[in-house]
């Protein structure tokens, strides 16, 4: 194997690491906070922050650390937002106050937010269209479904045999990896030309937009969706998105150039990612409460039960490549929507007192995450599809915030209707509040499904065009450049190399 090949392997390697610790840390603490209350003494309406911080902080940051990513180069992003998990992650595990954890989950959460942009900007940067970039994708999209997953079990295990310091304390080993392979396979950063400018009006109005929206959705549980609180909130968070694109509209260096939304495979990408997110979240969270509280699983044994979904990930993720050469992306995403639905919905009938795994969780486990698993490549294909590898941060940025949002929201809607659906005993009302909400997450995958119709037959050459920055500056987000010569050209002129593997940014649809 030559070196070249050599580096590149490793630079996939930190990509699936770093997805797969962002994911596992918005699961890991969930077993864990019992232990976190009784020892650090949370009051019941303040533990909840020891989730909320990390969710806030995570997606109120997702569209800026997707920016910095391009304007201050991958591996200088990278390396910063590990340093601040792994010193976060230490600081949590060793704190003894609760305002401490909350600091030490808000930190993690800033770094997540530049972690995960950065983690897919390095896949479709490094690997160039084709079936190298089909297996890398699919890699990711398992890496993150698997981190969400083994957090469960992690969780318990953990919390179990040692205590529940060491779900935070887990991540120092596995961030000092991914810096040390980091260091020797992620290129230099190197810029030519002016650095392009932060358009720091839009920053500051979509995080505080994106933060106040997640807010008000987690709090839907204490406040109710009809409060004042929960309206006023949302009403302004809605303000200030809708101020964020009219922004957008008008600066020369757009935090989101407006226009990637008129591209169809991105516009399909994201709405699509925002329904799966939003069946696939409140699904995780659904069946971990019934195997608990209906079913009388301990932590650990509930963290096994999520095996059987790792496994129809990984098949479903293998098979994709394969469906996508012979059926396009479209319909590779209507098929894994479509049986991502049907596997929920089989959940939806088979959930109750008297279930056991065997019947009622095992099967619908796997038709569902396999049809999810075949969705990861062709969302992480189309959802970058055509984008120039100078806004490479920007587009995973969008695609990141689609799914967390998506989640956050999707949880939040699916709690409330789970709550009015109850009815008969404790566990029957329990069982029959967990039916009505997997039967809900099954109608949002077939929306899904039909989304992704909105996907060209084939994509190619054609809509790769379509997503091109407009060259020429001027109003209207019609600043950028769209770059000659072989290289990216940010939107201010600068033109970004990097030394080694995708040392060009190669990118089908990339400016030429």
């Amino acid at each position: 194997m030559s070196d070249e090949a050599r580096q590149t392997r490793w630079l996939l390697v930190v990509a699936l690491t770093v997805q797969f610790t962002v994911a596992l840390d918005m699961a890991v603490v969930n077993v864990a906070l019992p232990d976190m209350k009784a020892d650090l003494g949370f009051t019941a309406e303040g533990l909840q922050w020891a989730v909320n911080a990390y969710a806030l902080a995570f997606g109120g940051l997702l569209m800026l650390g997707g920016r910095l990513t391009d304007i201050a180069g991958r591996r200088r992003t990278l390396m910063a937002a590990l340093t601040l998990f792994g010193v976060a992650s230490l600081g949590g595990g060793l704190v003894w106050s609760p305002g401490g954890l909350i600091a030490a989950r808000a930190a993690q959460g800033v770094a997540a937010a530049a972690l995960a942009p950065v983690a897919l900007a390095l896949i479709t940067v490094t690997f160039p269209a084709g079936p190298a970039r089909s297996r890398s994708l699919g890699l990711w999209g398992m890496a993150g479904a698997a981190g969400g997953a083994i957090g469960v079990l992690a969780g318990g295990v953990l919390t179990e045999a040692a205590g529940w310091r060491t779900v935070l304390l887990v991540n120092v080993p596995i961030v000092v990896f991914a810096y040390a392979a980091a260091r020797r396979s992620v290129p230099a950063d190197r810029r030519t030309g002016p650095p392009p400018r932060l358009d720091a009006g839009g920053a500051l109005l979509i995080t505080v937009g994106m933060t106040l929206l997640v807010l008000g959705v987690v709090r839907t549980e204490t406040y109710g969706w009809g409060s004042a609180m929960t309206i006023g909130t949302l009403a302004v968070a809605a303000v200030l998105l809708a101020a964020f694109a009219a922004v957008e509209l008008r600066v020369g260096q757009p935090l989101l150039r407006m226009g990637l939304l008129t591209h169809r495979p991105v516009l399909a990408a994201n709405l699509f990612m925002l329904l799966l997110a939003s069946g696939q979240f409140a699904a995780f969270y659904f069946s971990s409460l019934y195997m608990q509280q209906v079913l009388g699983y301990g932590a650990t044994a509930t963290g096994v039960a999520f095996l059987p979904f790792c496994v129809g990930l990984v098949a479903g993720s293998i098979l994709a490549p394969r469906l996508i050469a012979r059926l396009s992306m479209r319909w590779t995403l209507v098929v894994g929507g479509a049986l991502g639905a049907a596997g929920f919905a089989w959940l939806a009938g088979a959930v109750g007192v008297d279930g056991g795994f065997a019947d009622s969780i095992l099967g619908p486990f796997l038709l569902a995450s396999f049809g999810i698993g075949m969705c990861f490549v062709p969302l992480g294909t189309a959802g970058t599809e055509g984008v120039a590898a100078a806004e490479a941060g920007m587009a995973s940025g969008l695609l990141n915030s689609s799914r967390q949002i998506g989640g956050s929201v999707g949880l939040a809607a699916l709690v409330t209707v789970a709550a009015g659906a109850t009815g008969g005993s404790r566990a029957e009302a329990q069982a029959n509040g967990y039916a009505t909400a997997f039967g809900v997450g099954a109608a949002l995958l077939a929306a899904a499904a039909l989304t992704a119709l909105l996907l060209p037959a084939r994509t190619g050459a054609e809509s790769t065009r379509a997503a091109e920055p407009a060259s020429g500056a001027g109003p209207g987000g019609r600043g950028e450049a769209g770059g000659g010569g072989g290289s990216p050209v940010t939107e201010s002129g600068s033109t970004v190399t990097e030394s080694g593997p995708g040392r060009d940014g190669a990118q089908e649809g990339a400016p030429r």
